[in-house]
């Protein structure tokens, strides 16, 4: 499943970079999210309820940040399972300065399997927009407040 996404948020380039090294902020913005715990400064444990109807669950896993250019760009790394099944995935994110405020690029890419990919690519990647959306208006909110 391949999903990518450009959103402007009116906020700081520098800020937004440091909410993704931040366990805390992470944690109130994630959609679903019921415990995330840095392990390391790039690395995160995390559960996460998220999906819809029948394939919704509780996934388990570990979320990387890897070939980080501060505060520019990085690549992420998600790997999870739960009863409905597994989630792997990296994305590609760009942080662009945009007078203040910053555009987020995301070039993800996906793979599931499980009771999960039974619901089909379509619909899943309709799950994955709207997770994302949630997200940055999370991301949004929390660091305007």
């Amino acid at each position: 499943m391949r999903l990518q996404a450009t959103y402007t948020l009116p906020v700081p380039r520098q800020r937004l970079w440091a909410l993704l090294f931040s366990a805390e902020d992470l944690r109130a913005c994630l959609p679903g999210c019921e415990r995330l715990t840095q392990v390391a400064p790039d690395t995160f444990e995390v559960t996460l309820t998220v999906g819809v109807a029948a394939v919704k669950g509780t996934y388990a896993g570990r979320l990387q940040i890897l070939d980080q250019e501060p505060p520019g760009r990085c690549r992420l790394r998600l790997e999870g399972t739960g009863s409905p099944g597994f989630v792997r995935g990296e994305a590609s994110v760009v942080l662009t300065e945009d007078g203040g405020g910053t555009i987020l690029a995301i070039d993800a890419d996906a793979q599931v399997g499980g009771v999960i990919a039974s619901v089909g690519q379509r619909m899943l990647t309709g799950v994955a927009r709207m997770l994302l959306a949630d997200f940055v208006k999370r991301v949004e909110a929390h660091l305007t407040r």
